[in-house]
């Protein structure tokens, strides 16, 4: 029986008994002495337990009389010790996915975990230090914004913000209707219907520059309207003009590509040279090109030729920078 089991087990005891003697302890936890007095002084010190011993009584009962001791409940004990460490993992996940986005949320259930793992083999601090998530490329934003943008899909309000718009440089200011938050290559992306133009745009939230969630009822958009438009599988792979390509992958980079899902509706093959051809979808000819481009000379564009001029161009504007 693992500890967080055990503790739930004395406070069912206790709750049941009027009183519980030390020997009915020990084999209902089928424990050492030692053992069964660690854990109770961890359900009073760490977790505000109200037990007290009965010396008229024999046995162990929880004393609740009085009314400004600290409030004790015991939230979270019918998860047992593996799913604790699983709770614990995700917890970091969630702090990893964006430092400090929602720190003041998970502080509660961090102090809870510490505590329900306490000081043991597997203990929160060494679960932290050794299961490391490294972000990579996620641009900064402001949490407060985020939030807001949270609260706003959430409570289905509409949402004024002034926009940061890196293609044109410009500010605009806009009301949205927020559908829907969507983390995509390490960065968050607000889908949302936008009344200035009367569409359906995505925003990176990191370039909101102030926002605020307005009274009137967000407009609501379906989401295969909203499929149709950014795609389910976002990116190079959203918008309603499809094409394909068809990339050859050398036999060496293929090793790593060909364990990689670019689309769920991708093709690919190995051919007779050990080469890997991939098939994918697409809608934004530009965003492709940035990924074909950081395999340089391991990847080659077969297909359509119209992206595959675009990569040698870029290709050969990048040698331009090398030849001066």
């Amino acid at each position: 029986m693992s500890r967080p089991e055990r503790l739930y087990r004395i406070d069912q005891l206790l709750r049941s008994r009027r009183n519980i003697p030390r020997r009915e302890l020990l084999e209902a936890l089928e424990v050492s002495s030692a053992t069964l007095t660690r854990d109770l002084e961890f359900l009073r010190s760490r977790l505000n337990a109200p037990i007290v011993f009965d010396a008229e009584m024999g046995g162990y009962r929880l004393d609740q009389s009085d009314p400004h001791a600290p409030i004790y409940a015991l939230p979270g004990l019918w998860f047992n010790e593996s799913e604790l460490h699983a709770l614990l993992a995700i917890e970091d996940m969630l702090e990893a996915i964006q430092p400090g986005l929602l720190a003041k949320h998970i502080a509660p259930l961090r102090k809870r975990l510490d505590a329900l793992l306490g000081k043991g083999k597997y203990a929160a601090e060494e679960v932290r230090r050794r299961i490391i998530l490294l972000p990579s490329n996620a641009r900064r934003l402001k949490p407060e914004h985020f939030e807001t943008c949270a609260t706003a899909v959430l409570s289905r309000q509409r949402l004024w913000m002034k926009y940061y718009s890196r293609s044109t440089d410009s500010v605009t200011e806009r009301e949205v209707s927020p559908q829907r938050l969507v983390r995509y290559k390490e960065n968050w992306y607000l889908d949302a219907w936008c009344h200035l133009r009367q569409t359906i745009r995505s925003f990176s939230v990191d370039t909101i520059r102030s926002a605020k969630i307005l009274e009137t009822a967000a407009q609501e958009v379906l989401d295969a309207q909203l499929d149709e438009v950014l795609g389910a599988g976002y990116g190079i792979f959203a918008g309603k003009d499809i094409a394909w390509a068809t990339l050859r992958f050398t036999a060496r980079q293929a090793r790593w590509v060909a364990s990689e899902v670019w689309h769920p509706q991708q093709k690919s093959r190995f051919e007779a040279d050990g080469s890997y051809l991939l098939e994918v979808p697409f809608s934004k000819p530009e965003e492709l090109a940035m990924d074909i481009l950081k395999y340089g000379p391991d990847v080659e564009v077969v297909a359509p030729q119209t992206l595959r001029e675009q990569v040698a161009e870029r290709l050969e504007q990048a040698l331009g920078l090398y030849r001066g």
